[in-house]
């Protein structure tokens, strides 16, 4: 029996049909991808799932008691307030329970079995939400988020709107729903977080439907893939590589049967006017509807070759250059960069960039690759080192945020502004980057961010740039505009230097990596070498937080220790009673002691054991079973103390 049934579902704004009588459902353990271009309705899709949203016809079917979590991209939508690690659901329930435990120390025979099965009721919600282990749990998934080093005391609407997704995301995976509802959950996640939320979908016991435009993620997660396009939901077998091998054979037989129609329709129509010549006027007519009938069937089968309205079709060529493939057009010499207050971001970088090169920097958020691309562009003076340019090239940069100097242009009067083409040249030129018919009279300021990042493109590659500087370029862009851009960067005969997360875009089109380890930079031939390199380094890293951890514990004690020695010596001596009673309590504890100190040296172990394997292949068990460690050796720390000041 499935969880959730989409039952014919149709649902259309200001005219245009979004969703076409759309079905499907989701089983427990599912693993599905919603995938489609931008402004299909997938959200739509998904709101209409959650009961935010009315279908215009059919239905949405939650079977039995099956519950449903939901992260938007829509940070308005997202519950913001309170304490990072307190669950205002699974807080009123337990002050629900403790309001019951006191009316049932004070009731009488015939209130207390409503009152026992009212507790009973509550105590079995508690547990269902995780309420025994929620704070440890949270802490797990917020270090695998990348949350490590925060203040848990801060109030959620303090934090960044990358950390507040990433809080918003960690609550409801502690929540543990019978179904996951993720719209774009990898924004905002370093590669780090992209493993580990990878690692615990694959894991997790309920199902999953998710949106995201990140192909890597997508065959990592999923056994299905559903494809709304032109209004309809296609269904694919296993995770993306799959679905886009199905497509690619549907594409062709759908490609033969519109030949073989096409050729079809132009017999019929021979045939109806030979029909007509002869004065044959019933046969005419009959034939006529044949043809009509194969008309009809003709546009249906076209229109599922659709790629939908935003496509995008270009190519990024430079003008022809006749000059050495192997010229150096940046280099940088023992490159570094420290802040005022002493922090170094990076030093001592040295790379070079020749005339064909696709080079990517890649590491964790905040490691500093933005900031590296903002000093090789000359909008950071204050570094080591030396940065040398070729003076005779032309370089292009796109950003995350693409700026506009008139907000109240037309689209179509950016690009001729900016560029030496005509009306009709720059028409055709936009229309191969999704903007067709009245689309082109759009201002600048009522665009998305998908199409301003086309629009960007669109100016900047008319300006021929010998080395293109690429911050994020994939954001805002859905999987088809991602797919049309790598083509064109893999075939592009200028260089690249680019930032991002996106993986599948990287392994596309890279040539060399950057890739940073803290404050280290170094050169890779293949993103998987670097990768395999930064999960050492991490690794590392944490065993030696570790030891100075337990070291700096060792120190705390022996001062305790030396403290609890100068105060008792310096203390007047009192008179012996029961020393053999004395004697027998000081036995016991420092046996109890020296049990706690064994136990917690395993369990810490444990933790760094687990910590170090924390990766794409982690079990929900690994977790679950760090949780209670984690629980387990507060208690015992809480108990060392206690028993070490006595």
């Amino acid at each position: 029996m499935p969880l959730i049934s989409v039952n014919k579902v149709s649902k259309s704004y200001h005219s245009r049909l979004l969703l076409d009588h759309v079905s499907f459902s989701i089983e427990k353990g599912d693993k599905i991808a919603l995938i489609g271009s931008n402004g299909t309705g997938k959200s739509t899709l998904f709101k209409m799932i959650r009961g935010d949203v009315k279908p215009d016809e059919g239905e949405v079917l939650h079977h039995g008691t099956a519950i449903a979590g939901y992260l938007t991209q829509n940070m308005e939508e997202l519950d913001m307030g309170g304490n990072i690690l307190v669950s205002e659901e699974i807080q009123s329930i337990e002050d629900k329970m403790r309001e019951a435990e006191y009316k049932l120390a004070t009731a009488d025979a015939e209130n207390s079995q409503s009152l026992l099965r009212t507790y009973e009721q509550l105590t079995s919600r508690f547990e269902a939400l995780g309420g025994y282990d929620y704070e440890p749990r949270m802490k797990a998934a917020l270090a695998g988020l990348g949350l490590t080093d925060i203040d848990f005391t801060r109030d959620i609407s303090s934090f960044s709107g990358g950390e507040k997704m990433r809080i918003c995301l960690a609550r409801l995976i502690v929540s543990r729903p019978d179904i996951l509802l993720l719209d774009e959950p990898t924004n905002h996640l370093d590669t780090d977080a992209l493993e580990w939320l990878e690692g615990f979908i694959r894991s997790y016991g309920g199902a999953v439907l998710l949106i995201s435009h990140d192909r890597y993620f997508i065959d990592k997660t999923v056994t299905k893939v559903l494809e709304l396009e032109n209004s309809t939901i296609t269904a694919y077998r296993g995770n993306y590589t799959d679905y886009k091998e199905q497509k690619r054979r549907f594409i062709e037989d759908q490609k033969r049967l519109v030949a073989n129609l096409e050729k079809e329709l132009v017999r019929q129509e021979g045939v109806t006017q030979t029909m007509l010549s002869h004065r044959n006027i019933s046969g005419y007519h009959a034939r006529e509807k044949v043809v009509e009938k194969l008309s009809d069937r003709l546009a249906a089968e076209r229109s599922k070759l659709s790629g939908g309205p935003l496509q995008m079709s270009f190519k990024l060529m430079p003008e022809v250059r006749a000059g050495d493939p192997e010229k150096i057009l940046l280099q940088t010499r023992n490159l570094g960069k420290t802040f005022p207050d002493g922090k170094v971001l990076f030093r001592d970088v040295n790379f070079e960039i020749k005339a064909c090169d696709k080079m990517f920097l890649v590491g964790p958020n905040g490691c500093g690759k933005t900031t590296m691309l903002s000093l090789l562009l000359g909008r950071i003076s204050e570094f080591d080192g030396d940065v040398l340019i070729s003076g005779s090239s032309r370089i292009g940069y796109m950003g995350q945020f693409v700026p506009f100097e008139d907000e109240t242009r037309t689209i179509l009067d950016e690009l001729m502004e900016r560029s030496e083409l005509g009306e009709t040249a720059a028409r055709n030129l936009l229309a191969r980057f999704g903007f067709r018919d009245i689309d082109v009279y759009k201002q600048i300021s009522v665009l998305s961010g998908g199409e301003r990042s086309r629009l960007f493109l669109c100016c900047l590659l008319e300006e021929k740039p010998e080395l293109l500087f690429l911050d994020e370029p994939t954001n805002h862009l859905d999987i088809e505009s991602r797919e049309v851009l790598e083509d064109a960067l893999a075939d592009y005969n200028g260089a690249i230097l680019a930032v991002s997360h996106d993986r599948y875009f990287i392994e596309k089109c890279q040539s060399k990596i950057i890739g940073f380890f803290g404050d280290h930079v170094e050169q890779f031939d293949k993103y998987e070498f670097y990768r395999r390199k930064y999960r050492t380094f991490v690794a590392d890293e944490e065993s030696k937080r570790a030891a100075v951890l337990s070291e700096q514990r060792r120190e705390e004690k022996e001062r305790r220790e030396a403290e609890k020695k100068e105060a008792a010596d310096a203390a007047p001596k009192a008179p012996s009673v029961n020393r053999a009673k004395e004697r027998k309590e000081i036995a016991k504890r420092k046996e109890r002691i020296k049990y706690l100190e064994k136990t917690i040296a395993e369990l810490e172990e444990e933790q760094k054991t687990l910590e170090a394997s924390f990766g794409k292949d982690t079990t929900k068990e690994d977790y679950d079973r760090y949780a209670k460690n984690s629980e387990m050796l507060e208690e015992m720390y809480a108990e060392y103390m206690e028993l070490e000041n006595t």
